[in-house]
């Protein structure tokens, strides 16, 4: 008799065990109303990179300061070639309101208005949310519903993801963090050049691993020797610049 062969269960391939969601995978696109009219994620984002980065709630004391603190920092994501958009559970009309308050509270704060211009998507099913895990379970609203976490996803022009953070509602964002980690990402993109820990820019780098041979000796490394006698750390002088097409 020909022999029969059962598939088990777990045996499917990596690439189709993928979380939505997990470094290296694509972000989904969707289409939602949003504070710029009815958006996809794509359109957005275009063909730059995007930072897409949800919010409990509107009306909310740490969401407030976010929102306007991204609007503020604006100048320097289109420097890096950089889209953003906000998601929150409430519905468009509700996030148009609270952009007065936002708009108010930077300009009593930093003197002067940031009123966010990037669009804040009213996911009003909270199915991005859960696609994305987006979700905090520990903090709920009045009627025991779970709100969004302070989710944070970063993706190239591909929309691949390459970075996620997560922050408790009571914990708000370091824009400057954001800004670093965008610029690790971007080098390592562009340059195949790593970033060591507590790096900022203008700080030594590291050659990634694959880089070896004739092509790594055109970035003229230090080898650092180690006990182990295994060459793998490689240390680099920060470029001066890399590619950075600003946003028109």
């Amino acid at each position: 008799r020909p022999r029969t062969h059962r598939k088990r269960e777990g045996s499917k391939s990596t690439n189709n065990m993928a979380t939505v969601g997990t470094l290296g995978s694509k972000i989904p696109d969707f289409t939602l109303d949003s504070t710029a009219g009815k958006k996809s994620l794509y359109e957005v984002f275009g063909d730059n990179w995007g930072i897409l980065f949800s919010h409990p709630a509107d009306f909310t004391p740490i969401c407030t300061t976010e929102l306007g603190m991204a609007e503020e920092y604006m100048e320097d994501f289109k420097k890096r070639n950089v889209s953003i958009a906000g998601l929150s559970c409430n519905d468009a009309k509700s996030h148009e309101k609270w952009l007065e308050d936002i708009a108010a509270y930077t300009k009593q704060k930093r003197g002067k208005e940031f009123k966010p211009a990037y669009p804040i998507f009213a996911d009003t099913e909270r199915k991005v949310a859960h696609s994305l895990g987006m979700i905090n379970l520990d903090h709920v609203n009045a009627k025991g519903i779970p709100l969004p976490a302070r989710k944070v996803f970063i993706v190239d022009p591909k929309k691949i993801i390459k970075l996620t953070l997560c922050y408790p509602a009571a914990t708000g964002r370091n824009f400057d963090e954001i800004l670093r980690v965008l610029d690790s990402l971007q080098l390592t993109s562009y340059k195949k050049l790593a970033t060591p820990a507590n790096w900022k820019v203008g700080d030594d780098c590291v050659l990634l691993p694959n880089v070896q041979g004739k092509e790594a000796e055109t970035y003229k490394p230090q080898l650092v020797e180690l006990p182990s006698g295994k060459e793998y750390l490689r240390i680099v002088k920060c470029p001066e610049q890399w590619p950075k097409k600003a946003i028109e």
